[in-house]
């Protein structure tokens, strides 16, 4: 596997903040995986990731100052190796737009990169700071995931 795109909803918290996260622990493991995020809805495109989102990245090391939210788009499909939702209602969505000879990409995140609980990543938007810090974590253990997963051959 060789790219992998983080999918949510606006993307403007859980993806891009997963993509960041993922691309920095990516790089310190010394794998090449090409990283990206886009929403299923078009609610953010073009603004930038939230600024709690940012902020609990930040306090973590990872980068998401430059992200701008992307409407995923049938290309998208195939593009990336995988497509990995943050929820259920999201990887129906991509489910619904995906292409049949694509279908085998889609997935959700947790669970792909070998964490069966909790299997979604929860949307933090309408909450408190400790939902965004939460994110934090559970996509970190998610990238720490998918490192094993490629060192073991996926």
């Amino acid at each position: 596997m060789r790219s992998i795109l983080f999918v949510c909803l606006g993307n403007i918290c859980r993806s891009p903040v997963a993509a960041a996260v993922a691309r920095t622990e990516f790089a310190r493991a010394g794998l090449t995986i090409d990283v990206a995020s886009a929403g299923t809805g078009d609610y953010h495109a073009g603004q930038g990731a939230d600024a709690r989102a940012i902020a609990s990245a930040a306090a973590h090391g990872y980068d998401v100052s430059a992200h701008r939210a992307h409407q995923i788009v049938s290309a998208d499909f195939g593009r990336y190796d995988a497509l990995l939702a943050m929820d259920h209602a999201n990887l129906r969505a991509l489910v619904a737009q995906c292409p049949p000879r694509h279908s085998g990409k889609l997935g959700l995140f947790l669970p792909f990169a070998g964490i069966e609980w909790p299997d979604e990543v929860p949307d933090p938007y309408f909450g408190e700071a400790q939902g965004f810090e939460r994110v934090v974590d559970l996509v970190r253990d998610g990238a720490r995931g998918l490192i094993e997963k490629y060192r073991n051959g996926a």
